[in-house]
């Protein structure tokens, strides 16, 4: 399986492979890591790396692709704290209290599509099959945030509504975040019905040019990461702190679950990152 990326790395690709942001990469306090579906001991539909408990995957293969992961992109099962994700916007702060949440612990909320922390050692858990994650840095106050950005959230603006929540809790000025946007389902791949684009194309006060394309007979072709990026930017992240990932999950099917390449039939990625 050929690899090629120019803003991501592709980790331990002979064992447990894991995805990295170079940009990230250089951030001495954090590890982050994005999950493929290589490596893990899943079965069937789910073979072989499934990180979500709620798709009739064996939890006890899931937890141990936990384990095998956390072990190879190097970070500590008993610090993992999981979202809840159902397609809005609430973004919740997590400490070491909340370890083990979705993961080796019941589930404690519903709705819940953006962690933020600045404790070390709590390890933020966010899910994906197509959708689009946020990576968020605070390089001066040492917060981060993650954020399941699928179409109806990145029309809620999660990816503000998060920097928002950081800036209250945390005192982050957005000037100081860098961030991280995808894997996801790329302008390549993603056609969408009017009724879809139309939330997109009302969003008036971002340049709507350059994330929505008609292709006629009512379809539009979007660009969740490119949308992304424009409400990070109108939320005061500099433009050159913001990296986009270049890996389409559908064109990558093989190395990536895809909703849309599978027709539903498949396991889940995971988003990891924590403030060593």
């Amino acid at each position: 399986m050929e690899f090629d990326s120019k803003t991501m790395s592709l980790n331990n690709a002979d064992t447990v492979p894991y995805l990295t942001y170079n940009s990230l990469s250089e951030i001495s306090f954090i590890n982050h890591a994005f999950t493929t579906r290589l490596g893990g001991v899943s079965e069937g539909e789910f073979a072989a790396m499934n990180t979500a408990f709620n798709r009739g995957d064996d939890p006890d293969r899931v937890t141990e692709n936990y384990r095998r992961f956390c072990k190879s992109a190097g970070f500590d099962f008993n610090t993992l704290v999981a979202s809840a994700q159902d397609h809005h916007t609430y973004v919740r702060a997590v400490t070491s209290a909340d370890k083990g949440i979705g993961i080796y612990r019941p589930r404690d909320m519903e709705s819940v599509d953006a962690l933020i922390t600045n404790e070390p050692n709590v390890t933020l858990v966010t899910y994906y099959a197509d959708c689009t994650p946020l990576f968020l840095v605070d390089t001066e106050k040492r917060a981060i945030g993650l954020a399941h950005a699928g179409w109806r959230g990145t029309v809620g603006r999660i990816g503000e509504k998060v920097i928002k929540k950081m800036t209250a809790l945390y005192g982050t000025d957005p000037k100081n975040i860098k961030a991280a946007v995808g894997p996801a389902i790329s302008v390549c791949c993603y056609e969408v019905d009017e009724p879809c684009a139309a939330n997109f194309i009302a969003m008036k006060d971002l340049p709507v040019e350059r994330f929505v394309f008609s292709k006629g007979g009512g379809k539009f072709m979007l660009d969740l990461l490119e949308a992304n990026r424009q409400i990070l930017m109108s939320a005061g992240v500099p433009e050159e702190n913001i990296t986009l990932s270049d890996l389409c999950t559908n064109c990558n099917s093989e190395l990536l679950w895809s909703h849309r390449a599978t027709k539903g039939h498949r396991g889940t990625m995971s988003a990891m990152m924590c403030i060593k």
